[in-house]
């Protein structure tokens, strides 16, 4: 028999994956980056996500956050999450050789936004006419330490509505 007894070995409690969902920042038909005509979102160079094929020109923030990049030319916006994920949208291809003509931003860089919030509106006649697809990409960048495994959910979206990605953080 001895004296010293080993203590039971406690169980250190598995920390639950926080899961950030990213509502459809469009209405349209959710479609794989497979669909963009561009390599750079194509071959997912910048990074994982999915893309919208606009019903019409509004951009809503997908999830509560903080914009932390306003493209110059207003096609493109960065948000972030308080858990450090970033989504990027994305309006259109070669859409920043518009200069911003076609675009108009409600917010600026620094604001703090909510889901569902109007970020970007964009004239899709203006950008058809001038030969350039509005397909818009919603990418979750890489090099992002708090992300984690990606899931993608296409199909027909209403902005603010349906999730499009669900991120797993780290």
């Amino acid at each position: 028999m001895s004296f010293f007894r080993r203590k039971k070995e406690q169980a250190v409690p598995k920390k639950e994956t926080e899961t950030v969902w990213i509502k459809a920042p469009l209405t349209g038909q959710a479609v794989g980056l497979a669909e963009v005509p561009d390599p750079a979102f194509a071959e997912k160079m910048m990074g994982e996500g999915i893309a919208i094929i606009p019903e019409q020109g509004k951009v809503t923030a997908p999830f509560d956050g903080k914009i932390v990049n306003l493209m110059k030319s207003k096609h493109a916006v960065i948000i972030e999450h308080a858990s450090g994920v970033q989504a990027l949208i994305h309006v259109g291809v070669d859409t920043v050789s518009l200069k911003g003509e076609g675009f108009t931003a409600h917010v600026q860089e620094g604001d703090s936004v909510t889901a569902g919030q109007l970020l970007l509106e964009f004239d899709s006649a203006l950008i058809r006419g001038r030969e350039l697809p509005d397909i818009t990409s919603i990418i979750i960048p890489h090099g992002l330490d708090a992300v984690g495994e990606i899931t993608e959910y296409p199909g027909q979206v209403t902005a603010g509505q349906e999730n499009v990605l669900a991120v797993k953080v780290n």
